[in-house]
């Protein structure tokens, strides 16, 4: 009986593991901040590029300078490590450092640098 319980066990992670693996290697979707605003992230070039697209900007970040972006490319990044970009994003005028990391299956952090020294983050939750 504890054979069978044992075996039954250990298919049930097999067949669990890899379906929690790839989505929690998977970006592609859309993302929302707590504020509201929304990217949709994909993976882009040979795939282990992620493309971001801003959806739309709310919050103090919703500025006349910042609307210019709703719906266009924002962020460019090459994979560095696992479920971790680093690159570019467009933001108040100009470009910054980017680092996206996937910290959990539905949870993505955002950190942009200016100068190298000032950095700020933000999670994003997956929407769909």
């Amino acid at each position: 009986m504890l054979k069978t319980f044992i075996a039954a066990a250990t298919l049930a992670l097999a067949l669990a593991a890899p379906a929690f693996a790839q989505s929690a290697a998977d970006p592609d979707g859309v993302w929302q901040d707590k504020w509201g605003t929304t990217f949709t992230f994909q993976t882009c070039g040979d795939g282990t590029q992620l493309c971001g697209t801003l959806n739309d900007i709310q919050g103090d970040s919703r500025t006349p300078e910042n609307l210019k972006y709703v719906n266009r490319q924002v962020v460019q990044a090459e994979q560095t490590a696992p479920n971790k970009w680093v690159g570019q994003i467009a933001l108040n005028g100009t470009r910054a450092k980017a680092i996206v990391e996937q910290v959990g299956p539905d949870t993505i952090k955002i950190t942009g640098c200016k100068a190298g020294i000032f950095c700020s983050s933000i999670e994003y939750e997956r929407v769909s």
